[in-house]
C-alpha cells in the first residue's frame, strides 16, 4: 500500500489536505516506552507555518491527539494512532483547479489514475499537510532512538533566495542534510533491503522531493578511487574510517560512521505567476493562474520533515535486531 512504510515497525498515513484530519497509525512500536508529549508538540511546530518568511498564511495548531497506544503515557504494545484536526481548510479555493492541473504538481496523473475522482482540494492525499503526521511519528520514534543512543539533525545546505521570488511571485527550492550518529554497525540488508534503499523509498515519500543522496554522493563520480576510498583505523577499541566518503553506509549496510544524507527540494510548484495549462474536459490550452495559501519556500519547513522520516526509518532497522 502506497501510504505504508516500514517492515518491523509500520507506519500508515491517513487523511487529505482538506478533509477534517489527517493522521498516523504506527504498528510495531517496542511497549514500555514513555513519550514526553510537549516535546512531541515543540517537534512538530518546527514544521508548522508562521515561523520564516515565505510560509503560507494557512495557520493550522497541529495538536496531535492520540487515540489509541498508550497506557498512562507510555506506549503498551498496541497500535498507536495520532489524528491532527484541519482547523483552517479552504476547500472552495481549489474548485477552478477541478478540470485544470496544476503545473508541478500531481494533479494530472492523479485525475488519470483516479478517473476523476480524486481530492482536488490542496492536492489531497498527495499535499505536503500530510507531513504533520510524518513529523509526529518521528518525533516518538527520535525519543526512542535517543535512549538508545541514536540521534538524528537536519539543516539547510543550501536555498535559493525567498525574498526576491517572493517579489516576483515566484518559488524556490533547496538542499537539507541530514545526520544520524550513534548507529551501530551492520544494521540493513544488501543489494535491494540496503539502508540507502530503504531511506530514499521514504524519503521520496515526502512532497517536492526530487533527489536523495549518500556521502559523496553524485560529486564522487568525479573522484579517483583513492579518493573517495575511506581508510579504516582503530579508535578506542572500534572500528572507524578517517573520513566519511562513504556516508555511513556500504553495501546497503551501516558501518558506525555517522550517516550522512542529503535531500533535494524543488521550488513550491504553486505560484502567482501566469501559467499555461490544460482543461481536462475540452483538451484545450487554458491561462492558469493559482490563487489561495502557498508557500514561497518549503525548505525551512521541510528539515523537519526530512528528520523525521529517517529517523522512522532507523528504528525500523534497529527492531530488526530488538536493540
Amino acid at each position: 500500500m502506497s501510504s505504508v512504510f516500514g517492515e518491523n515497525v509500520k507506519f500508515s498515513i491517513f487523511g487529505q489536505s482538506h478533509s477534517e484530519g489527517i493522521g498516523v497509525v504506527i504498528d510495531g512500536l517496542p511497549a514500555g516506552e514513555h513519550l514526553d508529549m510537549q516535546a512531541i508538540a515543540a517537534f512538530m511546530a518546527r514544521r508548522a507555518p508562521g515561523r520564516n518568511p515565505g510560509d503560507t498564511p494557512r495557520r493550522e495548531a497541529d495538536g496531535a491527539r492520540v487515540l489509541s497506544g498508550l497506557a498512562e503515557g507510555v506506549t503498551c504494545g498496541a497500535p498507536l494512532c495520532a489524528m491532527i484536526e484541519n482547523t483552517d481548510a479552504r476547500p472552495k479555493d481549489y474548485e477552478a483547479l477541478r478540470h485544470v492541473p496544476r503545473p508541478g504538481h500531481a494533479d494530472f496523473p492523479l485525475a488519470v489514475k483516479h478517473r476523476g475522482h480524486q481530492d482536488i482540494r490542496g492536492g489531497g492525499h498527495s499535499s505536503g499537510r500530510l507531513t504533520a503526521p510524518l513529523c509526529f511519528a518521528g518525533a516518538v520514534c527520535l525519543q526512542i532512538l535517543e535512549r538508545r543512543g541514536v540521534t538524528v539533525s537536519a539543516k539547510i545546505a543550501k536555498m535559493g533566495d525567498v525574498a526576491d521570488a517572493m517579489q516576483r511571485g515566484d518559488s524556490v527550492g533547496g538542499v537539507i542534510e541530514c545526520v544520524a550518529e550513534g548507529l551501530p554497525a551492520g544494521l540493513g540488508a544488501p543489494m535491494f533491503g540496503g539502508v540507502e534503499n530503504r531511506l530514499a523509498a521514504a524519503l521520496f515519500g515526502i512532497p517536492a522531493v526530487r533527489g536523495v543522496e549518500f556521502g559523496s554522493g553524485f560529486s564522487a563520480a568525479s573522484l579517483l578511487g583513492s579518493e573517495n576510498n575511506d581508510e579504516y583505523f582503530v579508535k578506542g577499541g572500534q572500528i572507524r574510517t578517517r573520513t566519511n566518503h562513504h556516508g555511513g553506509v556500504l553495501g546497503g549496510l551501516t558501518t558506525g560512521m555517522p550517516l550522512v544524507l542529503r535531500v533535494a527540494i524543488k521550488p513550491t510548484p504553486s505560484i502567482a505567476l501566469p501559467q499555461k495549462s490544460v482543461d481536462l474536459r475540452s483538451l484545450e490550452e487554458v491561462d492558469l493562474t493559482i490563487d489561495g495559501r502557498h508557500d514561497a519556500c518549503i525548505v525551512p519547513r521541510a528539515v523537519p520533515v526530512v528528520e523525521a522520516v529517517t529517523a522512522c526509518v532507523l528504528l525500523d532497522l534497529l527492531m530488526e535486531g530488538r536493540l
